[in-house]
Order: C-alpha cells, then sequence, then structure tokens
C-alpha cells in the first residue's frame, strides 16, 4: 500500500486537513462536510483493488482487508454494526460482549432493530432469541456477521467470527487483530481503547472518551503515543460552523459573549435513589465483566442497556450523550480550550421520610434537568466566551427578537449571543438565523447535517479502514477532542458536587473545593487498573 496517497483525493496531506480543520472561522476553517464528501470519493477508489490484479472489480484480498474487533453487542452496536459489515475493506473477526443471550433488552421500538437486522443479512425470519423481543448479546452479534458476510460476501472465503465474553482475554488471544470498535456503557471506554492503543490497534469508538476526566487525558495521551489511527464516532455528524463564523467575524452581532446548546435529553429514566429490589442477574450475563473497573454491587436492570448513560458510574449525562455531536466543531472554530470556572444548577428531589420532607444527596445519578455553564478565558482575539449547556427541557431565556415574532425555542438547538445581536441554529448548527439590531432577520441556506443513515455510515467507515491502511490520520481523532472531553467531564463533577468549580488546566485540578477532585477519576477495581488490562 503506497503511503504517500492522501485521504481526499488532493495533494495536501492529512496533517495539513487537520490543522484547517482548528482553525477558527470562516478565514480557513475547511467546511467539514465538504471533507467528508471528498475523502468519501476518495476512500471508496482507494479501497477497491485494481480488476487485472485480483480478477473482480470491488473484490479486495482477505490479506488486504482490516480485520476487526467488535466490542459491544446491545441495541446502538448492532446498528453500527449492520453499515460496518458492509464496507469492502474491513472483516470483523471477533465480537465481544459479558451478555451472551438476548434477555433484558430495550430499544426505541419493539421490532424495529430486529427488522433492520433481518433486511441487512437477507433473512427474513431471523429472530434475537432469547425472550424474543429486542436483539442483543454476544450470541446475535456472532450470528449476524456469520450470516451476512455467508449470504452477502460468500466469495470471501471467511471463517466463522470468534465470541468472547470478557475484552481483557479477546486481546490476550487475538494477537492478529488490526483494529477495534468499542460500543460499550461509558464506564469501559476508556480503558477498552487505552488497552488497544498500547497494543497497537486502531481504535474506532463511540462517545465519550471517558465518563472520568483522567481517564480521558490517559487515552488521549495513550493515542498520542501510539501510531495508530483513532476516531471518535460524533465527528462524522457535526455540523459546519462556516456560515457561523462569517457573521461572527465580520461583526455582525459584536463581540461574542455567550454560546447556549440545549437538548431534550434525557430520554432516558434517571432516578432519584439507588435501585433496592433483589433481581436475579440474567442467565448468560456475566455481571462482574459488565461492572468492569467499578466498585461491585447487586445487579440491577436499572443500570444496563439504555438506563447506564444516567448514573455517574457508568454514563456521562445527557452532555457527554448529545455534547459531541453538536459542540465539536464549535469548540475547533472558536479555539475553546480548559474552562476556569463551571457553574451548574441542577433539579433535586424531595421524598418523605414520615411526615417530615427529606432533601435526597444525590451523589450516584444525574438530575432530571440541570443547566452547566463554562467560563472560557480569551484566546488570541477571541474574548472571553461562556458555554451554557441545558438539558432535561432546560432552555436559554427566549429572545426578545423571537417573542417580538410570537416565536418560542425549539426543544433543541444552539444560540451565540453577541453584544449588537444572536445567531439562532438548530442542535446541529444547521439553518442559522442572524438577528442583527435594528435590521431584518437573515436566515442562512439551509445546511444538511451528515446522518447515520446507512450510506453516510459505510462512507464514514470506508474512510476510517483506508486510514488505517494507509497509517494516516484524518479529522476526528481522540487527540482533537480534549477540549470537550474536558467540559463533559467537568459538566458531571460539578453537578456531583453541586457547587460552583474552579478549575486549573495545568494541575488539572479544582482549585476551590478539593473534595470534588475525587469526580475526576474513579477507584479501579483489582484487575482493572489501566496499566493491567
Amino acid at each position: 500500500m503506497k503511503k504517500d496517497l492522501t485521504l481526499n483525493g488532493s495533494n495536501l496531506p492529512a496533517s495539513d486537513i487537520e490543522k484547517q480543520q482548528a482553525t477558527s472561522g470562516g478565514k480557513s476553517q475547511m467546511d467539514r462536510r465538504k471533507f467528508v464528501k471528498m475523502t468519501a470519493a476518495g476512500a471508496l477508489a482507494f479501497s477497491i483493488v485494481p480488476r487485472h490484479v485480483l480478477g473482480g472489480a470491488g473484490f479486495i484480498a482477505p490479506s488486504d482487508k482490516l480485520t476487526m474487533a467488535y466490542i459491544g453487542c446491545g441495541t446502538q452496536g448492532f446498528r453500527e454494526l449492520l453499515p460496518l459489515l458492509a464496507v469492502p475493506g474491513v472483516q470483523v473477526v471477533v465480537v465481544c460482549d459479558p451478555n451472551q443471550y438476548a434477555v433484558g433488552y430495550r430499544d426505541w421500538s419493539k421490532n424495529g432493530l430486529r427488522d433492520e437486522i433481518r433486511a441487512a443479512i437477507g433473512k427474513a425470519d431471523w429472530n434475537p432469541g432469547g425472550d424474543n423481543t429486542i436483539p442483543g448479546g454476544r450470541d446475535n452479534g456472532k450470528d449476524i456477521v456469520d450470516t451476512y458476510y455467508s449470504s452477502k460476501r460468500g466469495g470471501d472465503n471467511f471463517k466463522s467470527c470468534n465470541a468472547y465474553a470478557d475484552y481483557r482475554e479477546l486481546l490476550e488471544k487475538e494477537k492478529d487483530l488490526d483494529a477495534v470498535k468499542i460500543m460499550t456503557p461509558d464506564h469501559l471506554h476508556g480503558l477498552f481503547a487505552i488497552a488497544a492503543l498500547k497494543r497497537n490497534k486502531h481504535v474506532l469508538m463511540h462517545k465519550p472518551l471517558s465518563n472520568r476526566l483522567l481517564e480521558g487525558k490517559a487515552v488521549i495521551e495513550a493515542a498520542r503515543q501510539s501510531k495508530t489511527v483513532t476516531h471518535l464516532v460524533p465527528w462524522d455528524s457535526n455540523g459546519s460552523m462556516e456560515q457561523v463564523m462569517e457573521w461572527i467575524n465580520s461583526g455582525k452581532i459584536g463581540k461574542l459573549k455567550e454560546v447556549h446548546n440545549w437538548t431534550n435529553r434525557p430520554v432516558w429514566p434517571q432516578f432519584p435513589t439507588l435501585p433496592t429490589e433483589n433481581v436475579p442477574v440474567p442467565d448468560g450475563l456475566n455481571w462482574n465483566l459488565w461492572l468492569g473497573p467499578e466498585a461491585d454491587r447487586s445487579y440491577s436492570p436499572e443500570y444496563t442497556n439504555m438506563f447506564f448513560r444516567g448514573w455517574y458510574d457508568f454514563g456521562g449525562g445527557s452532555m457527554a450523550d448529545m455534547g459531541h455531536y453538536s459542540l465539536w466543531t464549535v469548540f475547533n472554530a472558536l479555539q475553546l480550550t480548559s474552562p476556569t470556572v463551571i457553574e451548574p444548577n441542577l433539579s433535586h428531589f424531595i421524598n418523605m421520610n414520615g411526615v417530615v420532607p427529606n432533601y435526597v444527596r444525590n451523589d450516584f445519578s444525574f438530575p432530571m434537568a440541570s443547566s452547566v455553564r463554562f467560563k472560557y478565558p480569551a484566546n488570541g482575539d477571541r474574548p472571553p466566551v461562556d458555554l451554557c449547556w441545558y438539558d432535561g427541557g432546560m432552555r436559554p431565556p427566549l429572545p426578545d427578537e423571537l417573542m417580538a415574532n410570537n416565536e418560542e425555542l425549539p426543544a433543541e438547538g444552539m444560540m451565540f449571543t453577541g453584544e449588537k445581536g444572536k445567531i439562532l441554529a438548530g442542535f446541529n448548527i444547521q439553518n442559522p438565523r442572524l438577528f442583527s439590531r435594528r435590521k431584518k432577520p437573515v436566515t442562512a441556506t439551509t445546511q444538511a447535517i451528515q446522518s447515520y443513515a446507512h450510506d453516510n455510515m459505510v462512507s464514514a467507515l470506508t474512510l476510517f479502514a483506508d486510514s488505517c491502511k494507509s497509517g494516516q490520520q484524518y479529522p476526528g481523532s481522540f487527540i482533537e477532542a480534549e477540549a470537550l472531553t474536558e467540559a463533559v467531564n467537568l459538566y458531571a463533577a460539578s453537578l456531583r458536587a453541586g457547587h460552583l468549580l474552579k478549575y486549573d488546566a495545568v494541575s488539572r485540578q479544582i482549585t476551590n473545593l478539593p473534595d470534588a477532585n475525587k469526580y475526576l477519576s474513579r477507584q479501579y477495581r483489582s484487575g482493572w487498573e489501566p496499566g493491567v488490562i
């Protein structure tokens, strides 16, 4: 494989593309959507071996395929497994999940995922087994991979993929792997990524890098030391800041003061008290492996599957879930690095202890609703700016410009507030509207957002595979996500502490409330330390 091939079909090296992506404003920031289109076309061509070599267009020799382990066989894991199987340059050879059977899973609809799997693998009567409701578990994962390859890529002479419950065992036995994709609950992301990077495996991972700040920093450091390719999936769905920065840089809203971003998440239950019901561990689930580095506790279905995001131990909350999709290009364009102050506001829970109301001190689950303000210092020509995140139905105050027009803020959105005006946009910065003092609103041309539609995912996954083959990192790496990783973990720490935090980025310490530093790391169970697995 030629090492001098570029990923965008031009003469611009991948390293220069990354520099353009990190440059603020309309001056030199490359439109991420243009990059995806350019690289998709180049990568698809890059993947095809000439007919005279292998005797068929589109066929890739087994020795040229990127061998991958797929870690995490839950519902979202399966949704992203299906397009991965359609990438000619990738061969999934291993699946891993501590749960063996399709028991106890939940999803957005009863039969939607099952029907997606049936269509993808070409088997109209496929059923998940288990409790025969929602697909999930490593047995389903192995079956999906084997069935797809036998029916869609029978000429590849594939061997049945292996299946493991324990990621550590997988890494020990499957030494010839090229890459892993990590689709586990959040508390396993960081450890699993570090373990793969130390073994020089390419890593494709869903958000977040970690649900602890210091562990996230360790992931980034491992990525810096490794010569492998890393990619955080939400990059592929971020919106463009091109029009917004053009308006900001031309002074249309005056000096930028605030960025507001709000979501309707959580769309999963969040609990004000710990589970108390004694529930047996489902057959086929290794609860110890599911807990991983976190402290031992009794099994509860309220911890697992769609529920894990709401717990500090296992998830990252609404900002870790959705902020990666909306804020990454915002961080790049505005050159946001580390906040100095994090100010939380959060809902609380009251129960009755006999006849007396009792405030429940919650140090275990995210609140039903919150807003968190991050204060970022000036950076170059960009003045200090506040970033305000809202979830659980919370939104910023309704702007006068919308109130005068009998409009309300949407359930999810983005707003840039300056001294002389505002820019209102969709959650992923789509369809920005300029409200400037004493002038009529200006609406920009609709900006399409990359989505998780099958074809878009196949293109994005092809980029990853070809980047790994060429040895060239492309935009969306773990290293580029450092500032965002810091923000989402400080969001969680501030909510958990329930107090304003002052943060020193150099020491990675909270300076005004020393006890809150415990929320920046975790106490690892024996055998699950980052240097052990």
